[in-house]
């Protein structure tokens, strides 16, 4: 899927949802109204674009912060161990 997810096997909704993200790390200045045709036509609704876009620009942020800061990748244990303490209790902490 991350190398192409035209050929994955992402449903065609989240696959129009990610072309729009690509044109919103790419050329978000160009975006227009017309780039939601696509994405109501397949179900999204303006609250998951939106969301989506907040993802993707926080990303966006979070990596530039991180590779302009100096802090240092986690390594391949610590990713593991956080992917494995999210499957067991989601994103949100209590």
């Amino acid at each position: 899927m991350l190398a192409d997810f035209e050929s994955s096997a992402l449903t065609s909704a989240e696959k129009s949802l990610f072309r729009f993200l690509d044109k919103v790390n790419s050329a978000s200045p160009s975006i227009t109204a017309e780039d939601m045709v696509p994405l109501h036509a397949a179900g999204w609704t303006d609250e998951q674009i939106y969301y989506a876009i907040t993802v993707c620009a926080l990303f966006n942020f979070y990596n530039r912060w991180i590779d302009s800061t100096g802090v240092q990748a986690l390594s391949d244990e610590a990713h593991r161990a956080g992917g494995q303490r999210t499957a067991l209790h989601g994103y949100v902490r209590r």
